[in-house]
């Protein structure tokens, strides 16, 4: 009898077990929201060849190595452009509160201009503004779009 328990006991946790991993399974592989949109359908360009933008992951400021990528060749059109000044614009995606949303967009913009500066732009030519989530790119409400509108976009001023 003992060992009909016990049996069933490691049958119900093996069961509890797998039916845990299958839902975790299908949540990551079906979850784009912590994803970083890397397509080319939104980009635009500060120059030929300069994307304007960089995106993000969910309730995140931090660069991405592709972002770095992107920021670098930024600062290299502005060292050769230097009577330009730039606004770097902070985005977010539609969820959250609207506090929560301007906010971290300000972190993402100067998550940018602070890179820029560490290749030699001055802080005097770039400015920052957050849009939060006032300004998307993309109005659907899935996550391909909350990938698209999570960015940081450098504008030229003059």
């Amino acid at each position: 009898m003992k060992f009909k328990m016990n049996l069933k006991s490691i049958l119900l946790v093996l069961f509890a077990a797998f039916a845990l991993s299958a839902c975790s399974t299908a949540k990551k592989s079906g979850n784009m929201e912590g994803d970083v949109y890397t397509g080319t359908e939104t980009v635009k360009y500060l120059a030929k060849g300069v994307p304007d933008r960089v995106f993000f992951a969910t309730n995140k400021s931090s660069l991405t190595t592709k972002s770095r990528a992107t920021l670098r060749k930024q600062a290299t059109y502005l060292r050769k452009n230097k009577n330009l000044t730039v606004t770097v614009e902070g985005h977010a995606d539609e969820r959250g509160t609207r506090e929560y949303n301007l906010a971290l967009g300000e972190r993402r913009a100067n998550a940018a201009k602070d890179y820029l500066m560490t290749y030699g732009i001055s802080g005097k030519r770039i400015s920052v503004i957050s849009y939060g989530k006032e300004k998307p790119v993309n109005t659907a409400s899935t996550p391909l779009a909350w990938s698209q509108n999570r960015r940081a976009v450098t504008v030229k001023v003059n």
